[in-house]
């Protein structure tokens, strides 16, 4: 059954996004345009103006008043979306944290691009970053096909745990490449999703309640340890809907991580999103000169995996972690600083080390993935080196 409803198309990640959304058919969609990320909702305006979904499209001035229509849409019981980048979801910024709060399942699709300044339009992780305390989901993908999938599994993860979810793809290296997708049967898609099943409807005027109201010190904190609660159970949620998926559709999506040649793996390299295609190919051929490395491909970033990351790392004896951002700390990028709090607390701690990597969009080459592999092994051996390295800039 799963082959049957399977469909191989040749598609770019922005149109392997729109296509998702063209199969779930939001009940609502507002937007503002923004490079790399325009295309979705441009090709999905198509979809609406040509009745091929049931959306009312909310064209609005701002990426500030599309996250604010989303948040009143999905208040009054719909089911909703919208897309974004860089700049954009800044500007959302205040309203992203009043959508988690409020438990609303709001699915947005990002394309990673560098805030400014300077002026940049090209990839990097500095965006979903700078808003990953916002009590979002976060989801970053290697690929259009990974893109596409998660996407309408966010909608399933979002609706069961009543959190809202941002799923990621890396801007211009994979929103307009174009590669091969295995999309489902629109149908499938919809049986599979059902309708959605609103934890209250600010509409329902038999049932009155009240959203957003002052929320001084005597509750404010009881509130905000309901929302942490509810970000610590989407882990199982997460784990059941992606499990669920695979075996539903025949695929085998890793649920929080990718492990990849991690069996006998004496030191490692953990990586998010598209560099993971790079770094695969540079462990295989240190594979191939009998180099015991392995690689780790962190999928979810929010809530943050840490269990499993203990598990996958508890015993090489170095780690490379690489970071497509700069936390501007002096302590190295966010991914690095949040995966060697996760490892410290393992009987046996590995050496641990951060490269910041591909920012405003910078190649990244196979000599960077080698040169890094190198540099991970010369910490395994004992070589006292700089916990932080930026990797391919001209300094």
């Amino acid at each position: 059954m799963s082959e049957i409803l399977k469909t191989r198309q040749a598609l770019t990640g922005n149109e392997a996004f729109a296509y998702a959304m063209k199969q779930i058919n939001p009940d609502v969609v507002a937007a503002y345009p923004i490079t790399p990320a325009t295309e979705i909702v441009q090709i999905f305006s198509k979809y609406v103006a040509d009745g091929e979904v049931d959306t009312e499209f909310v064209a609005v001035e701002s990426e500030h008043s599309a996250m604010s229509a989303c948040i009143g849409a999905s208040a009054a019981g719909a089911r909703v979306m919208t897309g974004t980048s860089s700049q954009g979801l800044a500007l959302m910024h205040e309203m992203l944290y009043i959508a988690s709060a409020l438990r609303l399942p709001i699915v947005l699709a990002e394309v990673n691009r560098a805030l400014s300044a300077p002026i940049n339009i090209h990839c990097d992780h500095s965006d979903t970053m700078g808003s990953r305390d916002s009590g979002w989901i976060q989801i970053y993908c290697e690929n259009a096909n990974e893109g596409y999938h998660s996407l309408i599994q966010a909608v399933k993860i979002a609706e069961t745990v009543n959190l809202p979810v941002m799923v990621t793809l890396d801007g211009f290296i994979i929103s307009h490449g174009m590669e091969v997708v295995e999309t489902l049967d629109t149908d499938a898609v919809r049986q599979y999703l059902g309708k959605r099943k609103p934890m209250y409807n600010v509409l329902d005027y038999e049932n009155p309640i009240m959203v957003g109201p002052l929320d001084l010190p005597d509750y404010y904190f009881e509130h905000k340890r309901q929302q942490i609660e509810a970000m610590r159970k989407a882990k199982a949620v997460i784990e059941e809907v992606v499990t669920d998926y695979n075996k539903r559709f025949g695929f085998d999506f890793p649920v929080f991580a990718e492990a990849y040649r991690m069996e006998d793996a004496e030191y490692a390299i953990l990586v998010m999103s598209s560099a993971a295609g790079t770094m695969k190919e540079a462990v295989d051929i240190m594979r191939e000169k009998g180099k015991k490395v392995g690689l780790v491909r962190l999928k979810v970033f929010r809530p943050f995996p840490f269990e499993v990351l203990q598990e996958l790392f508890k015993n090489v004896k170095a780690i490379g972690v690489m970071d497509r951002a700069d936390s501007v700390n002096t302590m190295g990028g966010p991914v690095f600083n949040e995966v060697r709090s996760a490892l410290y607390d393992l009987n046996s701690r590995p050496r641990i080390m951060n490269f910041v990597f591909g920012l405003g969009g910078r190649d990244f080459p196979l000599s960077d993935a080698l040169y890094i592999i190198n540099r991970v092994k010369e910490l395994k051996e004992g070589k006292s080196l700089d916990f932080v390295e930026y990797v391919g800039v001209r300094e």
